[in-house]
C-alpha cells in the first residue's frame, strides 16, 4: 500500500488559494463558500477595546460557543490602544530596541496563544477576531486563514491598492511591505484571534521590531499607499461587506454590552468548571 504523503505548507497554501479562485462567480466576481445556506454571524463593531479585555472576551466566547451557550459564530471588529503581542513562536528576540525603551514608550507587551511571532497593534489598525466553529462552517484552518486574507485583499482593492498573498508568511502584502497580518488560535475546533489590517495606524512602532519575526521587510498602510487620508469608518463598512461575501454569511450587529450580559448570565446559571484552563497568558 502506498504511503500517504502529507502536503508541504507551500502546497497547502497553493491548494487553498486555488479553491478560493475556483469559487469565483459570474455575478461581479464574488467569492462564496460552497454552502447555499447563508449563516448568521453576530458582529460587534467596537471603536477601541483594551487588549486584555478583548483577549478575555474571546476566551469566554470560545467556551460559550463550545458549550452551545452562544449559538452563532461571532466577529469582533475593533481597534486597540498601542500594544505589542507575542505569538506561540515567541518574539522578544525580534525586538530591535531595548525593553527599557519600550517601557519608556508606555507600550505594553502581551504573550498570547495565537500563531505567529511579534507584531504591533494600535489605533487606526482594524482588527477582526473571529470566533468561528470550523466544523459547523465546513472549513479547514487553512481555508479559514485564506478567507481572512481574501477579505483584506478585497478591502484594499476597493481603493485600488493591489495586495497579494505571500507563501513565506500568511497575511497580505504590497510588494515587500506587509499591509495586513494574521495570527489565529483554535480551541475545541473554534477559532479566536484573527487579522489586523493597517488603515491609518502609526507605523513607527513597527520599526522597533522585526514584524512577524521577518527581517528586511517593511510595513505599510492603506493611507500610506494612497498618499491621502482614509477614514477608518469607511473601511469598516467595506470590510464588513467583504466578510459577508467571502464567508457567505449575514452579519447581525450586536452591542458589546448585550454580548457581555449573555456571558455573565451563563456564569450565573452554570457551574464555573466550563472555563477551567482558560487563564490569561499575558505577561
Amino acid at each position: 500500500m502506498a504511503q500517504m504523503v502529507r502536503p508541504t505548507y507551500a502546497e497547502e497554501f497553493v491548494r487553498s488559494a486555488e479553491i478560493w479562485r475556483s469559487e469565483v462567480k459570474d455575478d461581479g466576481g464574488m467569492i462564496s463558500l460552497r454552502s447555499q445556506v447563508r449563516r448568521t454571524w453576530l458582529c460587534v463593531d467596537q471603536p477601541v477595546l483594551d487588549y486584555r479585555d478583548a483577549w478575555r472576551l474571546q476566551v469566554e466566547l470560545v467556551a460559550a460557543r463550545h458549550a452551545a451557550v452562544v449559538g452563532a459564530d461571532v466577529m469582533l471588529l475593533l481597534e486597540h490602544p498601542p500594544v505589542f503581542t507575542l505569538g506561540r513562536r515567541g518574539g522578544r528576540e525580534n525586538l530591535t530596541v531595548s525593553e527599557s525603551f519600550l517601557e519608556k514608550s508606555g507600550i505594553p507587551i502581551f504573550h498570547i496563544e495565537r500563531g505567529g511571532n511579534i507584531t504591533f497593534h494600535g489605533p487606526g489598525q482594524l482588527i477582526g477576531y473571529g470566533i468561528v466553529d470550523l466544523h459547523a462552517a465546513q472549513l479547514t484552518v487553512t481555508d479559514y486563514v485564506t478567507g481572512l486574507e481574501e477579505i483584506m485583499i478585497r478591502t484594499a482593492g476597493h481603493w485600488g491598492v493591489i495586495a497579494e498573498r505571500n507563501p513565506i508568511n500568511r497575511g497580505v502584502w504590497v510588494g515587500n511591505t506587509k499591509l495586513g497580518s494574521i495570527g489565529i488560535a483554535v480551541r475545541h475546533g473554534i477559532t479566536f484571534h484573527g487579522f489586523a489590517l493597517n488603515v491609518n495606524t502609526r507605523l513607527e512602532p513597527f520599526s522597533w521590531i522585526n514584524p512577524c519575526g521577518l527581517k528586511g521587510i517593511g510595513v505599510t498602510s492603506l493611507e500610506r499607499e494612497l498618499a491621502q487620508a482614509l477614514p477608518i469608518t469607511e473601511v469598516r463598512e467595506v470590510l464588513k461587506h467583504n466578510i459577508e461575501t467571502v464567508f457567505h454569511v449575514k452579519l447581525a450587529l450586536t452591542e458589546l454590552a448585550a454580548l457581555e450580559a449573555m456571558l455573565r448570565e451563563e456564569k450565573v446559571n452554570h457551574s464555573p468548571g466550563k472555563t477551567a484552563g482558560l487563564e490569561s497568558r499575558s505577561r
